[in-house]
């Protein structure tokens, strides 16, 4: 009977959180028992631990002055990069790119008329890519795929 008196614990580590039980044998191994549904719920607590970001769009409301009624499209002048991903986050910085959703043929044209050559492949693969790291949002239309630069605000 002396044993059930004495501490027992437990420890789980769940990526950067972690988790210890304690008490005696026969609590801790009961609670063990139960552990995927606590697990859960120890895991939800520390999602409201965690910051959490917001995604903004900004679409500026007025064309530039110099794509109403031009006949023929400017695309904007960035500077030079060998890197994809960086050309294509510098197009749909600037007001071309902040004016409106793009679409791929569109960031591909805007590449071009700045030297930059990259497949189809290579370009919707790293447009995936910024998706997928939340830098560019993406969505459907009857135009096809558009993409526009996202910004992060950390709420606090």
């Amino acid at each position: 009977m002396g044993n059930e008196r004495e501490c027992f614990g437990f420890r789980v580590k769940m990526g950067e959180y972690e988790v210890e039980i304690s008490g005696t044998r026969e609590e801790v191994l009961r609670t063990v028992e139960d552990l995927p549904s606590l697990m859960v719920n120890v895991q939800k607590a520390f999602e409201t631990v965690k910051p959490k970001t917001v995604a903004t769009l900004t679409i500026k409301k007025e064309a530039p002055k110099e794509e109403i009624g031009a006949p023929a499209q400017k695309y904007p002048k960035i500077v030079h990069t060998d890197n994809c991903g960086d050309a294509i986050l510098r197009v749909l910085e600037t007001d071309w790119g902040k004016w409106r959703p793009r679409t791929m043929d569109e960031l591909k044209e805007a590449l071009k008329a700045n030297g930059l050559d990259f497949s189809g492949r290579v370009l919707a693969g790293v447009l995936m890519g910024l998706v997928k790291q939340g830098k560019v949002r993406r969505w459907k239309t009857d135009a096809g795929h558009v993409y526009i630069l996202a910004e992060k605000e950390t709420l606090a």
